[in-house]
């Protein structure tokens, strides 16, 4: 038995898997040498194909069941290869009919030739299709069970290796999920101060304009609140660390997780879009742009989680 198991892999913990993965296992089955390799590439829907001796291609459904129970997207490639030299049986048969008739022929030819015949097994073999050498009947069931067996063990090593590489890819996302973390925790520590400075430099407009020290302050006071109202993103924040929170939960399953991660970080892209369009202020700007990054970023990566 020959296994590509990667080094480095931690059995049993709970992680997300990429949709690239190589595998491969052989093994040697009743007198047959079976090699199966399995590697994928990124790809929307599972889309999956068996390259195998035509002379087995009656187990090619056999072997996609298997290959759907253990992968749920991703282009899969499939490659069976088996060397049966050893296993082959021949079987000779006698056509005893036809060899009578020979027999009988050849007494009477004798007879015309006034002579004794003396036939012998060996004389009666050299003539046509008296002896005939067929192979002996392949019990499919039993070669289809070997090939799925030697196809799991090469999908063993196969997830091990995008187990091991969903665990780089999880630790990226994590790094950035805290990255925007902290990009959220600083437009809600800069937004307030956007309102006093408003409400400052309104009242200072206020006073240059009226030439006048004596403003009305609940004027000064209903038009920050309608400000701080447009510009409020507390709501942004709130969805942002809420999103932030369920993709974190996400990276710890072994459950094919990409297409909800994919679906959340659209959400998380636009409430930092709309945080963006709400706030006129240069530094949450800044922020916003550095949040943005982090979220194209995380989203390049998901599109390798199964």
């Amino acid at each position: 038995m020959d296994l590509l198991l990667l080094s480095g892999y931690k059995g049993g913990k709970n992680v997300i898997k990429s949709m690239t993965g190589y595998g491969r296992a052989k093994e040697t089955r009743n007198k047959r040498d079976i090699t199966v390799e399995v590697r994928s590439v990124n790809n929307r829907y599972l889309d999956c194909t068996v390259k195998m001796p035509r002379l087995y291609t009656f187990a090619e459904d056999a072997v996609k069941q298997h290959v759907q129970q253990a992968i749920s997207r991703g282009k899969v490639d499939v490659f069976i290869s088996v060397d049966a030299s050893a296993a082959d049986v021949a079987k000779v048969t006698v056509n005893q009919e036809l060899a009578a008739q020979y027999a009988a022929a050849l007494q009477e030819l004798a007879e015309v030739c006034g002579t004794a015949a003396h036939i012998t097994p060996e004389q009666l073999s050299r003539y046509p299709d008296v002896l005939t050498v067929t192979k002996a009947d392949e019990d499919l069931e039993t070669v289809s069970a070997d090939l799925c067996a030697v196809l799991d063990q090469a999908l063993e090593a196969y997830n091990a290796m995008r187990a091991a590489e969903g665990e780089k890819l999880a630790e990226d996302i994590g790094n950035r999920l805290t990255a925007i973390e902290q990009y959220t925790t600083q437009v809600e520590s800069r937004s307030p101060e956007t309102v006093a400075e408003y409400r400052a430099k309104l009242t200072a407009r206020m006073q240059e304009v009226l030439q006048s020290t004596t403003i009305d302050p609940q004027r000064i006071l209903t038009e920050a609140a309608i400000y701080a109202d447009k510009v409020a993103v507390d709501e942004e924040t709130v969805r942002l660390r809420s999103h932030v929170a369920q993709l974190r939960t996400m990276l710890l399953s072994n459950e094919p997780m990409g297409r909800k991660m994919d679906f959340l970080i659209q959400e998380v892209n636009r409430e930092s879009n709309t945080i963006g369009s709400k706030c006129n202020d240069v530094a949450i700007a800044q922020v916003v742009i550095g949040l943005k990054a982090e979220v194209e970023k995380m989203r390049e990566q998901v599109q390798n989680v199964e």
